[in-house]
């Protein structure tokens, strides 16, 4: 079983990074003021030029998603606690660390690399034409990783998260710890610690041991 983890509010507590850059980079585009919970209400839209879109309340000009970027360069975000030795852990173990992230891969490389991990698949969300909660995201993983779909868990925090596990047919796992978790939402796992993914690893839908 292969485990596939979602980034922001997964790995990363960008919950006030993310949503800042977003903000200054629609002020220096002369764009309207925004604020976080209008940001985060637009991520289910798509990736990260999409979301600058839409807040600009316009399509962009070739170079104006690199605003965004330039932003977000300066942002600090750090990965959960225990997250880093959860990685790890799966690297001694000759596991494959695999990422699939609604946000522009760009965005996601430089936020993983600034939080200080390191992934051996990064799937983002300008690599498909569909957003969450579609499949499509987690089929171009399984492609990349050369499994099935079926063969996957995918670890997020967010009801879309679960969703596309549902509708990729992969098993989804909720991450409790993550700042979009709704208890409401099915799931066939919920962890409460990065750590117990590691217990994912052979098992079967159910509690996780």
């Amino acid at each position: 079983m292969q485990l596939v983890w979602d980034m922001d509010g997964t790995l990363l507590d960008s919950s006030a990074a993310v949503p800042a850059a977003f903000a200054a980079a629609v002020r220096r585009l002369g764009g309207p003021l925004v604020d976080a919970d209008q940001v985060i209400a637009s991520y289910p839209l798509g990736n990260s030029a999409v979301i600058l879109a839409h807040l600009l309340g316009r399509p962009l000009a070739a170079g104006e998603e690199d605003a965004y970027y330039e932003q977000l360069a300066g942002m600090p975000v750090r990965a959960y606690p225990g997250v880093a030795d959860v990685l790890a852990a799966l690297h001694d173990r000759g596991h494959v660390v695999a990422v699939f992230t609604g946000a522009s891969s760009p965005a996601a490389e430089m936020l993983l690399r600034s939080a200080g991990l390191r992934v051996d698949v990064l799937v983002g969300g300008d690599q498909m034409l569909r957003p969450k909660p579609s499949a499509d995201g987690l089929r171009v993983t399984a492609e990349r990783l050369g499994i099935v779909t079926a063969d996957m868990i995918y670890i997020g925090d967010s009801v879309l998260d679960l969703r596309a596990a549902k509708a990729a047919g992969s098993r989804s796992a909720a991450a409790a710890w993550g700042h979009q978790f709704d208890a409401a939402e099915p799931a066939d796992y919920t962890l409460a610690t990065p750590a117990q993914a590691l217990d994912l690893l052979g098992s079967a839908p159910g509690s996780v041991p």
